[in-house]
């Protein structure tokens, strides 16, 4: 199963966004302080996901990222796919050159599992993941711990 971290992150970053959204515009920085992501790589994944019509920018003071699409309407496939990102259970890539330039024996097996796996990220969208009861729980020790980080300590 290949699916790294580009594809996880992108995933990531784009869930909270959907979870911030009624905030406003929100600031990579904000994401990579709460996901615990870097700021260069997000900055580099959301040139991606712009260019695959998933966000929109917001120049200025409280500026940020948007969702360009309501969260019903983005998929998680659809994100891992902007971001050049495949779900790919072949060791080949899904060239069927695994087996020195040849098919192998399970090729076809491990390809319809891919499918399989796209299929049902297809079918699942930022605002269900978003909506859901674990979902919001995490997002808001998330929002508590950056908000604990935040406050100056007093010393005596």
């Amino acid at each position: 199963m290949r699916l790294t971290t580009k594809g996880r992150y992108a995933v990531t970053a784009m869930l909270d966004l959907a979870m911030h959204a009624d905030e406003g515009p929100t600031s990579l920085a904000d994401i990579s302080r709460r996901q615990e992501i870097s700021l260069s790589y997000l900055e580099q994944l959301f040139a991606r996901l712009r260019r695959g019509g998933l966000v929109d920018s917001v120049r200025g003071p409280g500026g940020g990222y948007l969702l360009a699409l309501a969260p019903d309407a983005i998929s998680v496939a659809r994100v891992i796919d902007a971001v050049n990102e495949s779900v790919d259970a072949t060791r080949c890539g899904g060239l069927s050159d695994c087996q020195q330039g040849d098919t192998c024996l399970t090729h076809h097996l491990w390809n319809e599992l891919s499918d399989q796996i796209h299929g049902y990220l297809e079918g699942v969208t930022l605002g269900q993941l978003a909506g859901r009861d674990e979902f919001q729980r995490i997002a808001e020790r998330q929002r508590r711990r950056l908000d604990d980080d935040q406050i100056p300590t007093v010393s005596p």
